[in-house]
């Protein structure tokens, strides 16, 4: 019998059970730098269980982190093969298991669709299971303040080989029935340099309590990036809550440019921190005097919360950082060892 208490997506800020992240090995992208990243990925680790327990799932089932589970994958980035995980009043949550395609068909991604189930079969995680397999969507690509609004990007969602031959406002729908949302908010504007996921909202524009938005901006009107942050800008001081008020904004700093072995230019940006209990995990990209200001930023958007920051300039070299190689389960979901 299912519950008839509403269903939402919470913020990410409300009581978590765990952190997921999925390890990376010598048959994935990172083979190449495995050394590097898996030093970065034991950081994270250590860093996230000072405040809750983490999941990893790994191809080799190794014994990384609170809890493991042994499952193939393609890739890293939990975010978007990860579950979508909704809540209600009655402490009972929904398993939502998006199709995830490897960001519109760019990378094979068969493998990392089907770990939602193996963890779900594996009773590692508790819940209402429900297929979304129909429907593309990305954990990177929303974002959710818990009380009905669920801000996404035009950029992303409306990118080829995702949901054609849907149109926006049936996106808007299909997102709003399955993710218990009121109203779904738009982000038109912003693109990063190298971003491989069509304009994820997690690189550009995080809710944060008090109906407050972080967000990345820019100053230097020679940045390739520079028009579409302004534009963005410019949209968000439009942009009013459910109750009719403007958002307090808060702008992050752009890193200065980082780019990879070919001169290509990287995503970096500190709006992909991760929200814990009791601490906020910012990626920092050893520029001091920028990483600095982000995290005041951000503490700023968080009082009473650890600001952590955590040396992300191995993630950043695959075109992600902090936030897109984790996913958080709401309190009560991840079963955890006694």
């Amino acid at each position: 019998m299912h519950s008839n208490l509403h269903y939402r997506l919470p913020a990410e800020w409300e009581p978590q059970s765990g952190v997921q992240l999925t390890w990376p090995n010598a048959h994935t992208d990172w083979a190449y730098m495995l050394d590097d990243i898996t030093d970065t990925y034991r950081q994270l680790v250590a860093a996230i269980e000072r405040y809750e327990p983490v999941l990893t799932v790994s191809a080799d089932g190794g014994h990384h982190s609170t809890l493991n589970a042994q499952c193939p994958i393609n890739d890293t980035w939990a975010r978007d093969h990860g579950f979508i995980t909704l809540v209600n009043d009655g402490g009972e949550s929904r398993l939502l298991d998006f199709k995830f395609n490897g960001w519109g068909e760019k990378f094979a991604a068969d493998f990392d669709n089907a770990i939602n189930r193996r963890l779900y079969d594996c009773g590692i995680v508790r819940g209402e299971y429900v297929s979304q397999l129909d429907f593309v969507l990305e954990g990177g690509s929303i974002e959710s303040d818990g009380r009905g609004t669920v801000f996404t990007t035009t950029g992303c969602l409306m990118a080829p080989h995702r949901n054609q031959p849907l149109t926006r406002e049936q996106i808007d729908c299909r997102l709003s029935d399955a993710l218990g949302a009121e109203r779904i908010v738009w982000i038109n504007h912003g693109a990063l340099a190298g971003d491989d996921t069509d304009g994820h909202i997690d690189t550009l524009v995080r809710i944060c309590p008090d109906d407050t938005l972080v967000y990345i901006g820019c100053d230097d009107p020679a940045d390739e990036q520079y028009t579409e942050l302004h534009l963005m800008e410019e949209e968000l001081r439009t942009l009013r809550t459910l109750d009719g008020r403007p958002y307090r904004l808060l702008r992050l700093p752009m890193p200065r440019p980082i780019y990879d072995e070919d001169r290509l230019r990287l995503p970096a940006t500190h709006a992909n921190f991760l929200v814990v209990n009791g601490a906020v995990l910012v990626p920092t990209y050893r520029q001091p005097d920028i990483d600095a200001q982000a995290l005041r930023t951000i503490g700023m958007a968080f009082p009473g919360r650890d600001i952590v920051g955590i040396d992300c300039c191995s993630i950043i070299r695959q075109h992600g950082s902090l936030h897109c190689c984790t996913m958080q389960f709401p309190k009560g979901v991840l079963r955890c060892p006694e």
